[in-house]
């Protein structure tokens, strides 16, 4: 197998010249540039990838650390994350931790390793101060607001968001307001959200909070728990349109009808949604994930606010 000595014989210049070549360096002259080229074709050489990672000190590979990888919203802000590294000839590594609080460490770890040259927090499992040292090993974005100065961040308002859909269902006459999150109190969104039910609506039967949903057929369950309670709820904020279209499709299946018997409004402005007519509230998640692999990239600690819509269709 060639080496790049033999390259380098080859095409008479220095080993030195050869690796510049490799590693993309501006000052080599175009005429050794291509007799380089020309001997590495002819040879069909293959550089050892990790020995180029060491000599640029990157790897040019990035991760995406998120929960889960069969989630329609973490595929939003993955596709983002993905629209960039393609435009900038990135790798991403995508490592899932189902919210293990030790496996997301091991994947911070990875930075300490040199195995990756950043990593973007989709959502995560780990207070701050078990994330942030792990930042002098490599740039960290988050996807969420951290005011910490070593990590930047690209995330939206979703305390703005959540008081927003509240004060509309409360336009539109409701009273009997329930809705759906995924973790219990341990999320972030989920505080947000029930802080934001007590400012516009008050007091929250707890009946009116179903934890755990993710799917559509965690809409179901949802749906079967709260569209049999004595009183129903009015309305239903999914916290995902694929949860609201699970809701949706129970609601059908005894008879009610949208938005006279139940509202509905959901989270995305995902596929299912759409096609089903779901009124929803988008925090643009793509836009999200693009603007912290550019923040990634750039090494940058900036914190970039996302602004998120309210789209209203006839299911309220």
């Amino acid at each position: 197998m060639a080496n790049i000595n033999d390259i380098a014989q080859r095409a008479g210049v220095s080993v030195a010249t050869v690796s510049r070549v490799l590693n993309g360096n501006p000052y080599v002259s175009e005429a050794k540039r291509a007799a380089v080229q020309r001997v590495i074709e002819e040879l069909d050489y293959t550089p050892n990838r990790m020995a180029v990672d060491l000599i640029r000190k990157e790897t040019r590979n990035i991760g995406v650390i998120m929960p889960y990888n069969n989630n329609q919203a973490f595929d939003q802000l993955l596709h983002g994350v993905l629209n960039r590294s393609v435009e900038q000839e990135y790798s991403v590594t995508v490592l899932p931790t189902k919210y293990d609080p030790a496996k997301e460490l091991r994947c911070l770890h990875m930075l300490k390793n040199k195995q990756l040259d950043g990593i973007i927090l989709g959502s995560r499992s780990n207070d701050w101060d078990a994330i942030v040292p792990y930042s002098k090993y490599g740039t960290i974005v988050a996807c969420e607001y951290t005011d910490h100065h070593e990590i930047g961040c690209a995330y939206v308002d979703r305390y703005a968001s959540y008081l927003d859909v509240f004060q509309l269902l409360r336009d539109k006459g409701h009273s009997r307001i329930a809705f759906t999150t995924a973790r219990g109190e341990v999320s972030n969104s989920t505080r947000l959200t029930l802080q934001a039910y007590q400012q516009i609506v008050g007091e929250l039967p707890p009946e009116y909070h179903v934890q755990d949903c993710y799917s559509m057929e965690d809409g179901i369950r949802a749906a079967r728990q709260l569209l049999h309670l004595n009183p129903r709820p009015s309305v239903i904020y999914a916290n995902g349109d694929e949860v609201g279209a699970g809701i949706y499709r129970y609601a059908q299946s005894i008879g009610l009808e949208l938005p006279g018997d139940l509202a509905i409004i959901g989270q995305e402005n995902q596929p299912v949604g759409i096609a089903l007519n779901l009124a929803t509230v988008d925090h643009h998640l793509v836009s999200i994930g693009e603007q912290a692999f550019d923040l990634l990239i750039g090494k940058s600690k900036t914190k970039i606010e996302v602004p998120y819509e309210l789209i209203i269709r006839p299911s309220i």
